[in-house]
């Protein structure tokens, strides 16, 4: 009887329990258990060929998540909310209109749990934004959210945390401006800036001190293109930014940004 228990045990453990999703738009807030989204007619299955966090092709059971966000306007801002605290900033148009990408979020099924990310990581269930003909949007890997336990429809960030925006008085052109939407885009999702943002995953920007004012150009550059590069540590959770994702000349814009903001530091 023992061992019968303890192979029971073993056999759920592995299973996927079934999760909810959160959706909480100017309408009100839904909850979507896994079986109601894979009861859904529009439910597909759809092969990722170049799977952002799995780095391999994988088959998933998703809906296309602009049917789940009905109501929700072209210029309203999205937040992803993961179940470790990251979250994901997206403009609501790259879903509704990603002008060939597609947007679809992934289900894991109950019992049926997706491979682990890696050695000690969990898998990328219960819910996952996945995106077929990523490029077409000029779609960014911190735009691929896992772990997904809520989408919100908020203020984008420049309203919501006014001490990360530049200087008002640069012309529309400006590097630090440009550079601005580049950290929208790909940074704060992990960073806070000023002390405001909603990340908990890495340290802040500014505060105490701009990256700008501890590292050199070079190695500053190192450091957004493959951390590992300059510094060995196995735990790192930073990704690299590669040329396809983040151009040479987003790059200098993004220090150019950090380094205005080095000039303007608000205690949190």
């Amino acid at each position: 009887m023992r061992l019968i228990i303890g192979l029971m045990f073993l056999l759920y453990a592995h299973l996927a329990p079934a999760a909810t999703l959160t959706v909480e738009t100017e309408s009100g807030s839904r909850r979507l258990s896994t079986e109601q989204l894979l009861a859904r007619p529009d439910v597909r299955e759809i092969q990722v060929p170049g799977d952002v966090s799995y780095h391999a092709a994988m088959r998933y059971r998703a809906v296309p998540l602009k049917a789940l966000l009905d109501g929700v306007p072209d210029d309203a801002h999205l937040q992803f909310v993961a179940l470790d605290g990251f979250t994901a900033e997206i403009p609501a148009s790259l879903i509704l209109d990603g002008h060939g990408a597609e947007a679809w979020l992934a289900i894991e099924p109950t019992g049926e749990t997706w491979p682990k990310l890696g050695e000690g990581k969990p898998s990328a269930g219960p819910f996952y934004l996945v995106w077929l003909h990523p490029e077409a949007g000029h779609v960014g890997p911190e735009q691929w959210p896992y772990q997904v336990a809520a989408i919100k429809v908020l203020a984008d960030p420049a309203a919501r945390f006014p001490a990360m925006r530049p200087d008002a008085r640069l012309p529309a052109d400006a590097p630090a401006r440009r550079g601005f939407a580049i950290f929208q885009r790909n940074c704060i999702s992990c960073h806070t800036l000023n002390g405001q943002g909603d990340a908990k995953l890495g340290p802040d920007l500014n505060i105490p001190h701009s990256p700008t004012e501890y590292l050199r150009g070079d190695m500053l550059r190192t450091l957004v293109r493959n951390p590992q590069d300059l510094r060995r540590w196995p735990q790192a959770k930073m990704p690299g930014f590669d040329t396809k994702v983040l151009s040479d000349a987003d790059l200098d814009d993004l220090v150019a940004y950090l380094k205005h903001m080095a000039g303007r530091k608000v205690s949190p």
